[in-house]
């Protein structure tokens, strides 16, 4: 759970870069405008899936300056009573600059999230929970409850995103094992098979779901079933209105995906509805974009892709 910081810079961050001199870096960027807006993984995640009428448990620590966002979620449809206030600390924060080519930069300071370690999910009844999303939180916690989530049963999506610059090959191998789902963005798998020393075609043989994610050109979803591996290559749908900021479209992306799978849809379904609630969230600004009613969806979804039966499970 977090605060981001919002900034945009008016150029394009590649034209201030130097190859030959990266390696005595020291640049900085005049932003025409700042903004704090409410963010985090675990919320976003949770709240576009409360968008989507799941009603997800957020699972995080948060500090003294979060009770309003707090009780804002709650009002959203998402189940708060796991989240913990520390009063002591402030709650993490997220800044990031955007340039015209939506490239990114970004610097996270802890905070509150260094005590979600002491959230274990052993506390949790293991029958009363359908799936749970490791999203990118203090490195511990993430190993934690990976463990629980093996030694309870519980089927799990690691989500290493941020975390794979500060996290080891060996703690990433680590995390996903035995995980139902493991995703990435393009960049992200690029780290990620770097530190593990694991190919794509590795990682496929580990977990039964390799999820990466290439923004503008869509997904592809690497599913394992008993002939092999397929690659789903699922396109992104359509922008609408203005592509206004990137931050945590990969966090909607997430929820449509797990909702499409609550509701029974095949990869292909549940890959797109991903693309649909992550077209949402770059139309606006923040991560968490404006409440949508269920035929604005729908009919979003019919427009880019055409009709699914599945569709009319999705607010059931």
């Amino acid at each position: 759970m977090a605060f981001d910081y919002l900034m945009t810079f008016p150029g394009k961050f590649t034209e201030h870069l130097i190859p030959d001199r990266m390696s005595r870096l020291s640049v900085s960027f005049l932003v025409d405008e700042m903004r704090r807006v409410p963010g985090g993984c675990g919320p976003n995640i949770a709240y576009g899936l409360a968008l989507l009428g799941e009603r997800p448990i957020l699972l995080a620590t948060a500090g003294q300056d979060a009770a309003e966002y707090r009780d804002r979620l709650a009002a959203e449809g998402v189940d708060v009573s796991w989240l913990r206030l520390e009063p002591d600390l402030f709650t993490a924060s997220f800044f990031v600059s955007t340039d015209q080519d939506q490239n990114q930069l970004a610097s996270f300071y802890t905070g509150a999230m260094a005590r979600a370690r002491n959230l274990p999910l052993s506390t949790l009844d293991p029958s009363s929970v359908a799936f749970v999303v490791i999203s990118p939180n203090d490195p511990p916690a993430m190993a934690a409850h990976a463990e629980d989530c093996r030694r309870l049963g519980i089927p799990f999506l690691y989500d290493p995103s941020q975390q794979v610059t500060r996290l080891s090959g060996e703690e990433m191998a680590e995390g996903f094992r035995g995980a139902a789902i493991l995703i990435v963005n393009d960049y992200e798998s690029g780290i990620l098979t770097h530190k593990t020393g694991l190919s794509i075609d590795e990682l496929q043989t580990r977990v039964p779901t390799l999820i990466v994610t290439h923004g503008a050109d869509g997904s592809t979803i690497h599913a394992r079933d008993g002939s092999g591996v397929i690659a789903h290559q699922i396109p992104p749908a359509k922008v609408e209105k203005e592509a206004v900021d990137p931050t945590g479209v990969g966090d909607m992306y997430r929820a449509g995906l797990l909702r499409g799978l609550r509701i029974g849809a095949p990869w292909p379904v549940a890959g797109r509805i991903g693309s649909v609630a992550a077209v949402f969230g770059i139309e606006a600004l923040g991560p968490q974009p404006p409440r949508y009613t269920p035929s604005e969806f729908v009919e979003r979804y019919r427009r880019n892709f055409g009709d699914a039966p599945e569709l009319g499970r999705l607010f059931a």
